[in-house]
């Protein structure tokens, strides 16, 4: 029957079951006798974002104008590194994980640094490629905060390459989603430059 997040447990057991013979196992030996149900709940873990709003982390903003005086507005750049992050490749179905860096220029309202973790673990909970992955980050902050502008950087390993058809285990992708001010090539070239000076 199917959870509040909307996945059948018990058809994916089911077809898991079904799979294990397909593959020429036996489902009924010991080990594999709960394989179907802890793949339903892998399952439905993995995939929750599909039932998730992911602009609701962003929601409760934060007033930088009021406060201590003297009051001001936000200018610069907020930038948030090294966010780990994983997901499933939708080609696939095996899984990616990598870091995101986010940054963005706020307009009048700014938000906690963790709700970017949340949007991005609703957003990667679904089939996904990495490319439609990072537009959707940049979008959702984008559009639920009014920002100025926004970058979204991803580096991930796919096991669809490194354990399967090329194996270069070796291999990682790197995608950029730009938005608004920061997809002027110069600020885009600065904000990069930044993010990777928190890296290594």
């Amino acid at each position: 029957m199917a959870g509040p997040e909307g996945v059948d447990r018990d058809r994916v057991a089911e077809l898991t079951r079904e799979l294990l013979i397909a593959i020429g196992e036996d489902p009924d030996r010991p080990g594999l006798t709960r394989t179907p149900e802890r793949v339903a709940e892998m399952v439905a873990e993995m995939f929750g974002g599909l039932w998730q709003d992911p602009a609701a982390p962003l929601a409760s903003t934060i007033s930088v104008a009021s406060g201590p005086a003297p009051e001001t507005q936000p200018s610069g750049a907020v930038i948030v590194r090294g966010i780990r992050f994983r997901s499933v490749c939708e080609h696939h179905l095996l899984p990616s994980h990598g870091t995101a860096h986010v940054a963005y220029l706020p307009g009048e309202k700014v938000v906690g640094l963790g709700a970017f973790t949340k949007v991005i673990d609703i957003l990667a909970n679904r089939p996904q490629v990495q490319e439609r992955l990072g537009e959707q980050i940049a979008d959702t902050i984008a559009q639920a905060l009014a920002a100025r502008g926004v970058v979204v950087v991803l580096d991930a390993v796919h096991q669809c390459v490194t354990m399967r058809g090329a194996q270069q285990t070796d291999s990682s992708t790197v995608t950029i989603a730009t938005r608004g001010e920061l997809a002027d090539p110069a600020a885009r070239a600065e904000i990069i430059a930044l993010i990777g000076k928190g890296e290594g």
